[in-house]
């Protein structure tokens, strides 16, 4: 059997210590020095392969010119069927989300901008082709560290003029403000999760590292009428959260709305 390259076997025995606790979370990993004397190779481009492999896996990140170090992984519990749960309307999901975790302060930067609703945004909320959206756009951060996207879409038609347009808070939360634009409450939401590598854009606004996954929730929220209302892109880097479900059983029979788009 043919030996690995000395750069793998390297990767392999830092990821075991950084596995086992030998390098625990923030801890420096030797340099690159240390690691050339440390392993016995003569090339410096030998070391900073396997370390790049680490890189990428998301494990260790460079912080030069100090070196490199464990990452840090202080995850956030997602709960995708939070949407509806019930909360003073002042209360933004974001921070109710958060309103558990110790120390951490929420917050947001928000831009709302008229669009050409995409294929995927023009399908689920049923838009004519070139059809019009308003788009509210979210990065929110704990501590002041990026850690998801929240872009939510709504036919202009519905918001054009209204406080949903505003860019910045809305304290009465815009789910209030939807509600009383059609007359009634969202009740229902359909939620997709998807998993895959972030686009450059996600990369950017989430200021991610080399390697980093992320889940795609697409939810779309539905009146009684079983009319879509808005659609809503949650983006959430697979190093920073963990995504919880909340199951119970049934105890009526629910006739749920047949999604448009086909899925099942």
């Amino acid at each position: 059997m043919k030996p690995s390259p000395v750069y793998q076997r390297i990767a392999d025995d830092l990821r075991r210590k950084i596995t086992d606790g030998t390098f625990p979370p923030g801890a420096q990993i030797p340099t690159e020095a240390d690691l050339i004397d440390r392993y016995e190779v003569k090339s410096r481009a030998t070391v900073r392969q396997g370390l790049a492999m680490l890189v990428n896996e998301g494990l260790i990140e460079a912080r030069r010119p100090k070196g490199y170090f464990v990452i840090e992984h202080r995850r956030l519990v997602y709960r995708p069927q939070a949407e509806f749960r019930k909360k003073p309307p002042e209360v933004d999901i974001f921070t109710n989300l958060v309103a558990e975790e110790d120390g951490r302060v929420p917050s947001q930067d928000i831009e709302v901008s008229i669009i050409e609703a995409t294929g995927l945004i023009r399908e689920r909320l049923k838009l004519k082709e070139g059809g019009l959206a308003a788009a509210r756009r979210r990065v929110r951060r704990l501590d002041g560290v990026a850690y998801n996207i929240n872009d939510s879409h709504v036919a202009l038609e519905l918001v054009q003029g209204s406080e949903w347009m505003h860019p910045g808070d809305v304290q009465r939360g815009t789910d209030t403000v939807l509600s009383e634009l059609i007359g009634q409450q969202l009740v229902y939401g359909f939620h997709e999760l998807y998993l895959r590598m972030p686009t450059p854009s996600e990369v950017h606004r989430l200021n991610l590292g080399a390697g980093v996954p992320v889940a795609e929730h697409i939810s779309t929220s539905f009146d009684a009428d079983r009319n879509p209302i808005q659609v809503t892109v949650n983006i959430v880097p697979g190093d920073r959260h963990v995504i919880v479900f909340e199951t119970h059983r049934e105890t009526e029979n629910h006739e749920l709305p047949r999604i448009p788009w086909g899925a099942p």
